[in-house]
């Protein structure tokens, strides 16, 4: 018997199998009268006519398509179609995307680093990840990749361009871009690498304020968290007064990682609910661990990168009071994906819930709205400084209670301390990139949106301390 002929077979076999079993269906629920007959979307039966008519299309794939195509091609292809119509998060996994998938979340994975959903057809970067080859090469949110080497995006599936997108380290990539604010298509040629995810990284900012990074959330995301915030305390000798959680272009991940890094700034309460359609899909997640913190001020920032997990935290926080959230509007991921086990090894990734933060707002399509709004600028330095005060003038007039002399001591101490260097020019134990740390000047240069999130967190500080005294 032919591979055709046997397909037509099974799915005749399984055709009268379903009409049967639909016939008897259709007869208890004529029997019992007191019964609905069906519902407004006709769920009570099996759509014996639509699987008639996916049978009638099959056959004439298999007799009319100018190429033999394989019953198990069609059939995946089948597969892939249902799911990836229902939203962009859903889809078949085949025996390699489930390996690769379940890497992902451990912490490496082979590729470029980068997260990305379709829109309209095309490729459409979420955001690429912290020191990855993606990051390196200029990949930004909100990219759109039209070309993979040399073959057009539009067409493929989601789970074709990523398989496109993936190969042996070591190997190079073209991908030609749409971005926003250029007139011609970006060409990015990008080589390939063992992406090894350091989800978590801290550094003090100044001599009282730590700074950490979440790029990722992976299964070790909330102890490695843990761990970081204890180093940044050691290296500010105990003297940390605040903390800068930046999860800008974080595109998220594991969710009982958000939940983990919610409830290490929280004394207790929920960190956020999912909702699905039935009741066992229902659930909170809530803070058991205690606020790691003990209630020091914090400022989180978000932008158009930040998403999912990235936003199950912002969310939280917020709702809490426990952070100013300072940026711009998130990502708007709010769909909880379940990846369900099959039998060939596969697996199927299904939307099966929202998000909803702890004050019952859905973050999907919505994303989290910051407290403190930031446009998207880069502050570039100028001759003389970035700013220039009345002390800075020559020929200056003095303060009439301090002479200029020292005046101009404090005003080096100052930067001395900023900077990292004690009174003898050596560092003195804040670690920057460079060993130092930076003078708000050089922040501010680099990174204006951090800039912004030390100056609220500087009031909050302040605040904190006369709440105190009072």
């Amino acid at each position: 018997m032919s591979s055709k002929s046997s397909l037509r077979t099974l799915l005749g076999i399984a055709f009268g199998t379903l009409f049967g079993v639909s016939i008897a269906i259709t007869h208890g629920v004529l029997a019992e009268r007191e019964a609905p007959m069906a519902d407004a979307a006709g769920n009570a039966g099996i759509p014996v006519q639509d699987l008639q008519t996916f049978v009638e299309v099959l056959t004439r794939v298999q007799d009319g398509y100018v190429e033999e195509v394989s019953d198990t091609e069609l059939l995946e292809h089948a597969i892939r179609g249902m799911l990836s119509g229902l939203d962009p998060h859903s889809a078949y996994l085949d025996a390699q995307e489930f390996e690769d998938i379940t890497a992902s979340t451990q912490g490496q994975f082979g590729g470029l680093g980068i997260e990305v959903q379709m829109q309209d057809g095309l490729v459409r970067v979420v955001a690429p990840i912290d020191d990855t080859p993606a990051a390196r090469a200029g990949i930004q949110p909100g990219d759109l990749v039209v070309k993979i080497d040399d073959t057009n995006v539009k067409g493929m599936t989601l789970t074709e361009a990523v398989r496109r997108m993936r190969g042996e380290p070591g190997t190079d990539i073209e991908l030609t871009i749409a971005r926003e604010g250029e007139a011609q298509p970006v060409v990015v040629e990008i080589e390939r690498a063992i992406i090894k995810v350091s989800s978590v990284k801290s550094r003090p900012l100044t001599d009282d304020i730590g700074y950490l990074r979440v790029s990722t959330f992976t299964n070790n995301t909330g102890k490695n968290l843990v761990e970081e915030v204890g180093k940044l305390r050691d290296a500010l000798d105990g003297e940390m007064r605040g903390m800068v959680l930046d999860l800008r272009n974080n595109p998220g991940g594991v969710l009982n990682a958000a939940v983990d890094v919610s409830g290490a700034f929280l004394e207790s309460g929920d960190v956020v609910s999912i909702r699905g359609r039935a009741e066992g899909q229902r659930r909170n997640f809530s803070a058991d661990a205690g606020d790691i913190l003990d209630g020091m001020p914090m400022v989180v920032l978000v932008n158009g990168g930040s998403a999912s997990a990235s936003e199950i935290v912002a969310g939280a926080l917020q709702d809490h009071r426990r952070a100013v959230i300072v940026g711009s509007k998130t990502f708007g991921k709010g769909s909880v994906q379940t990846i369900l086990p099959l039998s060939n090894e596969g697996a199927v990734k299904l939307t099966t819930a929202r998000y909803y933060t702890p004050d019952g707002r859905s973050i999907q399509a919505e994303g989290i709205d910051p407290d403190i709004e930031l446009q998207s600028f880069k502050l570039e330095r100028v001759a003389g400084g970035l700013s220039v005060r009345e002390a800075d003038l020559d020929n200056r007039l003095s303060n009439g209670q301090k002479d200029s002399e020292q005046q101009d001591g404090a005003r080096d101490e100052a930067v001395k301390a900023a900077e990292g260097d004690d009174e003898d020019g050596k560092d003195d134990g804040g670690k920057g990139e460079d060993g130092k740390l930076k003078s708000l000047d050089q922040i501010a240069e680099a990174d204006f949106g951090l800039y912004e999130a030390i100056i609220v967190l500087r009031g909050l500080i302040v605040s904190d301390r006369h709440r105190a005294d009072d």
